[in-house]
């Protein structure tokens, strides 16, 4: 098991997958900043975030939990969520909210 977050191992896997460290932002919730908390060992993932993860990376929550440190959490079960489609959704209508906001402060509506 590994003892410390494998920084290594997660950024292989995401440029294998075309993925950057700003995704898994996305996915977890996170900021860049707390990514990089993550990154250098300095922030634990919960059991949430190793299913995210799992589901991103395509592999297995106990292998995220064991690249990620000894302490984190393996989750029991239960699919990620949320899901990449999920957030895509999500982020259409973030888009759609800042628009009708754009066109509000400009008087356009």
């Amino acid at each position: 098991m590994a003892l410390f977050f494998d920084a290594t191992w997660f950024d292989q896997r995401l440029a294998s997958l075309g993925l950057v460290r700003a995704t898994v932002a996305m996915a977890l919730g996170l900021s860049d900043r707390e990514i990089g908390d993550i990154w250098k060992d300095q922030r634990e993932l919960s059991a949430r975030d190793v299913a995210i993860l799992a589901n991103l990376l395509d592999t297995t929550p106990a292998e995220i939990a064991e690249r990620a440190g000894v302490s984190t959490p393996v989750p029991k079960a239960a699919p990620a969520d949320p899901s990449l489609k999920e957030i895509s959704e999500r982020l259409v209508r973030i888009e759609a909210a800042l628009a009708e906001l754009t066109a509000l402060v400009r008087g356009q509506k």
